[in-house]
């Protein structure tokens, strides 16, 4: 093993460190000097995540151990790295597009104050961090001290402006929900301990093969922890029934927005599962709960995305069905398909949502896209890389989004018919509202006010220089993962990723592949097209069906759940409050404080002061004693 991989524990440890400066120094820097500990750091573990990366793509891997962070008696949770295709895939994605916007959040966060703009970059930095670590983990402890991190720090930046009411009940909302996944997970976690006295991966995962589908380790145990994971990982990468979160948390910067949503938090439960191939792949039907959830998720999501107004919320349903088609490609097995789209995503999401901000920023604030139109003339820079992140997310070639996509829909195939035209009608409603999305903001006549007409300016390069990069990125990311059928021996991330990840063999025809691809993508563009058509002079007023009502209404599932959850919870909490508490619990204890107080009121009047009652007293006191001894020798 090489020294460079001695040195990993710098990757995480920088991110902390600037954690540690800007918060605890939050009173003395300034804006510059914080914006430069946050993003430096994490520029220097993205330099070593090359040389990792660099170092594992020659052949190199393995475990890093350095220390025992829980021993007793036999049992021993190390605290190590695990360094493989996988984990180094994961540090370039989280340190480089975590880089990215830290360097554009030092530009659109500039408005803050000194010690809050301080504040900001030190939940940044321990947000890169905590996902670092969760990724790095040779074991599940460490992974879920990661998993837990990361929770805390999305509470942290969703409701970062906390003298807002509805952001503080975002993060909540967002903590809350998380805890449901979490537990999970926990229970997970102690099941696999108790059943094999070890929490590494290769440890773990040694112990699966050799016992499997034996008394030591059944069926049933395998199907109970792979259901236990993947209900984490819903929470935590907001699948059905706990996505309503991730719309609520565009309460936050949106830079958070984009880190969140784009190459960190969301991206977990994928990993998870991904790096836990091994068990799943024993679990069927464990892989056919994911694929339906999943699918699920795609198609509800991408419908009420048509729908939205808001800018970030468009984004936010977006991301939701994006995560529905990687559970959906980790539930056909296709666990290599499912990592090539967080990458390609990491990179077209966050140039979305970065986008997104540029266009806030240049209208004062405004998210409404239909009080937008127009900005194309003024926006330039802006305007070109967000188109390219909607060609890429519509996954038109040869973008990124076109091969990722494309390897999941074909895996999709070959599971399931009627799942693939699912998957491809989510496909083209992704198209649908992204160019919706794009025409109504950048098309057309400005549908704003005249001051903020006249305020309109393209953004600065901190901010602009990010996007541009992504937009390099959205379009050439995918190249790593053209598939054989276009260039033979390419798939160039599959085989990186063959020695944690098996690779499936497609068992189709080239002129299939083909067939498939000029669908999805004659699909596209007709899509595409209509939406050009229908809102590349969109005029505001139109009058909404009941339908879209609908769809602009979310499905009413946060109404539904307020009704069936919340308000029951309230309903039982408030009598166990005025019952349990107050007339049992709190009744208890206060009469035990009344008989205090009654018996000492009454054996105050004892001391009365007068000797002759204390002799008394004294006198019966013995003769009872005597009478009391005489029954009992009796």
């Amino acid at each position: 093993m090489q020294d460079i991989f001695q040195l990993a524990y710098w990757i995480p440890l920088l991110p902390l460190l600037g954690a540690l400066l800007n918060g605890l120094g939050r009173n003395h820097l300034n804006r510059t000097l914080s914006g430069l500990v946050g993003s430096a750091t994490v520029l220097g573990s993205f330099v070593l995540s090359l040389l990792i990366f660099f170092q594992v793509k020659a052949g190199q891997s393995g475990v890093v151990h350095y220390f025992d962070f829980i021993r007793v008696g036999s049992f021993s949770i190390p605290f190590a790295f695990q360094i493989d295709a996988l984990s180094s895939l994961f540090l370039l994605i989280i340190t480089g597009v975590g880089f990215l916007i830290h360097v554009y959040s030092t530009a659109y966060m500039h408005h803050e104050e000194p010690a809050h703009f301080a504040r900001y970059f030190a939940y940044l930095n321990l947000f890169v961090f905590s996902m670092l670590l969760l990724v790095l983990g040779s074991n599940y402890v460490i992974l879920f001290m990661g998993w837990e991190g990361v929770g805390l720090c999305s509470y942290l930046l969703i409701g970062y402006w906390f003298k807002n009411p509805a952001y503080t009940a975002a993060a909540n909302k967002a903590f809350i929900m998380n805890r449901i996944g979490d537990l999970a997970f926990l229970v997970a976690l102690f099941w696999i301990i108790t059943k094999s006295g070890v929490v590494g991966f290769q440890e773990f995962f040694a112990f699966v093969q050799q016992h499997q589908f034996t008394d030591r380790f059944t069926a049933t145990d395998i199907t109970v922890i792979t259901v236990l994971f993947f209900i984490g990982a819903t929470g935590k990468s907001a699948q059905l029934p706990l996505y309503t979160w991730l719309p609520d948390a565009m309460a936050g910067p949106t830079p958070v927005s984009a880190l969140i949503h784009a190459a960190t938090m969301v991206t977990a439960g994928i990993y998870l599962i991904a790096r836990s191939n091994m068990l799943y792949s024993l679990a069927p039907h464990t892989l056919h709960l994911i694929s339906w959830v999943g699918l699920m998720t795609a198609l509800l999501a991408a419908s009420i995305a048509v729908a939205q107004n808001d800018i970030k919320k468009v984004l936010a349903y977006s991301t939701v069905s994006q995560l529905g088609f990687m559970f959906l490609a980790l539930g056909t097995g296709a666990y290599a398909a499912a990592v090539f789209h967080v990458m390609t995503h990491a990179f077209f999401k966050a140039l979305l949502f970065l986008g997104s901000g540029s266009v806030i920023h240049a209208m004062g604030g405004e998210q409404d896209i239909r009080n937008m139109g127009g900005l194309s003339k003024k926006l330039r820079v802006t305007y070109i890389t967000f188109l390219i992140g909607c060609i890429a997310i519509a996954g038109v070639p040869p973008f990124s989004g076109f091969f990722s996509k494309d390897a999941i829909l074909l895996s999709v195939f070959l599971h399931s018919p009627i799942q693939y035209a699912l998957a491809l009608l989510a496909a083209l409603l992704t198209a649908f509202y992204m160019f919706r999305l794009l025409f109504l903001t950048f098309s057309g006549r400005f549908r704003g006010t005249q001051e903020q007409l006249h305020h309109l300016h393209e953004s600065p390069l901190a901010m602009t220089l990010p996007l541009v990069v992504l937009a390099v990125l959205s379009i050439v990311g995918g190249w790593v993962g053209i598939p054989a059928a276009l260039v033979p021996d390419a798939e160039a991330l599959h085989h990186f990723l063959s020695p944690v990840i098996p690779v499936l063999t497609h068992a189709v025809s080239h002129e299939t592949e083909y067939a498939l691809m000029a669908l999805s993508t004659g699909l596209v563009l007709v899509m595409i097209g209509a939406a050009w058509m229908r809102y590349r002079n969109y005029q505001p007023g139109t009058p909404a069906n009941a339908f879209i009502n609908l769809l602009e209404n979310k499905w009413y599932v946060d109404e539904l759940y307020q009704k069936i959850i919340v308000q029951p919870f309230y309903v039982l909490a408030g009598w166990l409050r005025a019952i349990v508490e107050a007339k049992g619990i709190d009744g208890l204890v206060n009469g035990v404080g009344r008989a205090v107080q009654y018996s000492a009121r009454q054996l105050r009047l004892v001391q009365s002061g007068q000797v002759g009652l204390y002799v008394l007293l004294m006198v019966l006191s013995m003769a009872i004693m005597l009478l009391i001894q005489f029954f009992i020798r009796k």
